[in-house]
C-alpha cells in the first residue's frame, strides 16, 4: 500500500472552481472520508454553502487499529490551511494564535465510512491533534450515515436510507438513533448494490447450468462484462474488493429489468429489503398519521425507475406513514451543517458513542459547548 502523501496541491486534488474568495470568518471545517478519497469543505457561519472545497484522492488507510488517524491528518491539515489561504479573510494559518478571528476555524465535523466500527483511533487522537494544529476545541466525529442523514434530512426527525455498494438505514426522533443493516455484503447490506449484483450473477450462473431461476439476458451480460461464465469464480474470489465488483453488475440487472422478469424480480426483492430497513428506523413517536420523512441518498438510487418504482410501492406498503423526500445534500454538505450547528451551540442531533461523538461533552456540559 502506498505511503505517498497526498495534499491539495497534488495533481489529483485541488480547490474546485466557483467558491467565493474573501469570505468573512470565523470558519468551520467539514470532512467526508470515504472509499474514493477525502473531501474537505471550508464554511462560514453566515452562509449555508461551502466557501471552498478540496479533494484528496487517496482514501484514508485502515489498519489493525482501525482508521489511520495520522494518515487522515496528513491530508486534512494541508487542505485546511490551503482553503483558509485561498478563501479566508486573513492570512489563513487558522492556528488560533496571531491569525485573528477572521481566519480561525472554530469547529470541525468529520464524517467517515467505518467510523462506527473502526473509528477508535480517530476518537482517541483527533481531538488533541486538531486543537494543537488548528486551535479547534469543538469537534464532532460522525459515521458517514449520520452525515448523510444531516445532508438529506437536516436536524428534523426522520429517516435516511444510504445506498451504494452497501445499504444502511438510519433514523432518529432527535432523542436517539435507530440503525438497520449496514453490516457488509457477507452479513447484510440487503438490497444494496453488491446484493443486487450478486443476485444477478447468481441468476446468470443458473442459466449457464440450466438450473431453475436462471436468466439468459443476465448470462449474456455476465459474459459481456467478465468473459466466460466458468471463469468468473477465479476472477472474483481472489479480489479484496469483491463487494465493489459485485456492485458493478447491479446496473446490468437494472438494464435488463424492462424485458427480463428475473431481473425485475431481483429489483422488487431489493426494494422490499430497503423498505424493511426504512420501516425499522422510522421514528415511532407522534400521531399515528404523522408522516415520516424518508430520504434516499447514494448512487444506488441513480438506477432510476427499475428500482425506484417498486421501492415506492414497498414503502407505501411497509411504511404507510413514509413520505419520500429527495436528499437535499450529500455527506459533505451534512458534515458542514453539523460543524456550523456545533459552532453555534445548536447541534440537536442525538449524541452516540460511535455514530456521533462530540469530545468534551458530558455531565455539566451543554451540547455544542467547548470543553473547558
Amino acid at each position: 500500500m502506498s505511503s505517498r502523501r497526498h495534499s491539495p496541491e497534488s495533481s489529483d486534488a485541488g480547490v474546485r472552481p466557483g467558491a467565493e474568495a474573501g469570505a468573512s470568518g470565523p470558519f468551520v471545517l467539514a470532512v467526508d472520508s470515504g472509499g474514493s478519497g477525502l473531501r474537505v469543505a471550508l464554511g462560514a457561519l453566515d452562509r449555508s454553502a461551502a466557501v471552498g472545497t478540496t479533494v484528496c484522492a487517496e482514501p484514508v488507510r485502515t489498519g489493525p487499529a482501525g482508521i489511520d488517524a495520522g494518515h487522515l491528518l496528513e491530508q486534512l491539515l494541508p487542505a485546511a490551511r490551503l482553503l483558509l489561504e485561498r478563501h479566508g479573510s486573513g492570512s489563513g494559518s487558522g492556528s488560533g494564535s496571531g491569525s485573528g478571528e477572521g481566519s480561525t476555524i472554530t469547529a470541525v465535523a468529520i464524517g467517515a465510512a467505518g467510523m462506527a466500527t473502526l473509528g477508535g483511533q480517530l476518537r482517541a487522537e483527533l481531538p488533541s491533534a486538531l486543537e494543537q494544529a488548528l486551535g479547534v476545541r469543538r469537534l464532532a466525529l460522525a459515521a458517514d450515515a449520520v452525515t448523510a442523514y444531516a445532508g438529506a434530512v437536516g436536524q428534523r426527525p426522520g429517516a435516511v436510507v444510504a445506498g451504494g455498494t452497501g445499504m444502511i438505514a438510519l433514523g432518529t426522533d432527535l432523542t436517539s438513533w435507530r440503525r438497520a443493516d449496514g453490516w457488509g455484503h457477507l452479513l447484510g447490506d440487503s438490497g444494496g448494490g453488491a446484493w443486487i449484483g450478486r443476485a444477478g450473477l447468481d441468476a446468470a450462473m443458473r442459466a449457464h447450468d440450466g438450473r431453475r431461476g436462471g436468466s439468459a439476458p443476465l448470462l449474456a451480460r455476465l459474459e459481456a462484462v467478465f468473459g466466460p461464465a466458468p471463469e468468473l469464480p477465479g476472477l472474483l474470489y481472489p479480489r479484496t474488493d469483491r463487494a465493489a465488483v459485485l456492485a458493478s453488475f447491479a446496473p446490468e440487472v437494472a438494464a435488463c429489468a424492462g424485458h427480463d422478469p428475473v431481473a425485475a424480480g431481483i429489483l422488487r426483492e431489493a426494494a422490499g429489503h430497503i423498505a424493511a430497513a426504512a420501516a425499522a428506523v422510522c421514528p415511532k413517536t407522534g400521531a399515528d398519521d404523522e408522516p415520516c420523512e424518508v430520504a434516499l441518498t447514494g448512487g444506488l438510487f441513480r438506477m432510476g425507475d427499475p428500482l425506484l418504482v417498486p421501492l415506492r410501492e414497498e414503502l407505501s406498503r411497509q411504511v404507510p406513514r413514509a413520505r419520500p423526500v429527495p436528499g437535499s445534500g450529500d455527506p459533505l454538505a451534512g458534515a458542514l451543517s453539523i460543524a456550523q450547528a456545533l459552532a453555534t451551540g445548536d447541534l440537536r442531533l442525538p449524541r452516540h458513542p460511535t455514530l456521533l461523538h462530540v469530545p468534551g461533552e458530558g455531565p455539566g456540559k451543554e451540547p455544542g459547548q467547548a470543553p473547558g
